[in-house]
């Protein structure tokens, strides 16, 4: 009975310690709590504390995480979009090029064609264009050396001899150097050949044939000189003194004192001095032939048998006759004959190369 009471006793302080337990403060109940807890279940607690933490700062990574996976998945399906359409261009853009490229094959094939077509014609030119140029060049030191063969025409071989080694230049032709060269050599001889003014002399020969028309004649000097003496008379005398004075000239007349030694004045009728003045002037104009062909000895004898002619029938006192014997006796000094070299080694050298390029095209 003893024992029972105590325990009835004590049973009014339990709701006691109840309504003060209610009464408490949260931290007194946590504290409460955690001095009840044991060890094992602490570091539970703590884990699990832990745990839920890190999985709390794992979802809001992974949130973030998943955020930024969808933004960057719709920029990448916008960037793909775009690269499709893109790739589409460029699809197109390479079926286009390939069939640009199609078209560029064939037409490199065309040109390549067309090239090695052009490539033979331009052989079969270039070497028909060297045979042109070789018989061009031949024709001319031909036409050169006749030139100074026939007249020694120095200045038109020059120039025939010019136009065969600009053309030889124009080509360019390596094998053609030695051909210009000889050529070259045998201008540099023409050039250094003694010049004779053939336009001068031709000159002078032409006034010389003119002046042939006007040259007063010996036998018409005299009788020329007797009208002259008559014509100064004085005509103021009586007719009587006139009268007398022409019976004296006409006895004078009668008897003629001459020197026998002086060689016979011919006397020459018109029709003889007209062929005299014509045979002169075709002298004269053998003389100029004979320049063109720069033949000394017949244009030295041409030059003289004038200045005979002339001395013999003309009248030697007249200005005239003595200026046109002056001129005579220059040109006759003068020396027109001209050496001239022999260019046939240049002319044998391009005619053998002609030939054996034409058999080598052959």
């Amino acid at each position: 009975m003893s024992d029972q009471i105590p325990q009835t006793q004590s049973a009014p302080s339990e709701p006691v310690k109840a309504v003060a337990e209610t009464s408490a403060s949260p931290a007194n109940r946590l504290g409460n709590l955690i001095a009840r807890m044991t060890l094992t279940q602490l570091t539970l607690v703590v884990l699990v504390v832990v745990f839920l933490w890190q999985w709390f700062d794992a979802y809001s990574s992974i949130n973030k995480v998943q955020l930024e996976v969808a933004q960057r998945m719709t920029e990448v399906e916008s960037g793909n979009k775009a690269n499709l359409t893109l790739v589409a261009q460029n699809q197109e853009l390479v079926r286009e090029l390939g069939g640009k490229l199609s078209l560029l094959e064939s037409k490199f094939a065309e040109t390549q064609a067309q090239r090695a077509a052009l490539e033979s014609l331009y052989q079969d030119m270039s070497s028909s264009r060297d045979q042109t140029a070789l018989a061009e060049v031949e024709q001319m030191l031909l036409i050169a050396g006749q030139q100074l063969q026939l007249s020694a025409n120095v200045k038109a071989a020059l120039i025939a001899m010019q136009h065969a080694e600009n053309r030889l230049q124009q080509l360019n032709r390596p094998g053609f150097t030695e051909l210009s060269q000889r050529i070259n050599r045998d201008i540099v001889r023409l050039r250094a050949l003694p010049g004779v003014d053939v336009p001068a002399i031709n000159l002078q020969l032409d006034k010389l044939i003119a002046a042939a028309d006007t040259l007063p004649l010996e036998q018409d000097a005299r009788p020329q000189a007797e009208a002259a003496a008559v014509a100064q008379k004085p005509s103021g005398d009586s007719w009587w003194k006139r009268f007398w004075q022409e019976v004296w000239q006409e006895v004078r007349g009668m008897v003629r004192i001459e020197n026998t030694q002086q060689a016979e004045m011919p006397l020459l009728s018109p029709t003889q001095t007209f062929f005299l003045r014509e045979n002169l002037k075709l002298r004269l104009l053998t003389a100029r032939l004979a320049l063109q062909s720069h033949d000394q000895a017949s244009f030295q004898r041409e030059l003289k048998t004038a200045q005979l002619w002339i001395k013999r029938y003309f009248n030697a006192q007249s200005d005239d006759t003595a200026q046109t014997m002056k001129v005579l006796q220059t040109l006759a000094a003068s020396n027109i004959a001209v050496e001239v070299p022999d260019i046939s080694g240049s002319l044998e050298a391009v005619r053998n190369y002609r030939i054996s390029h034409e058999r080598g095209a052959r």
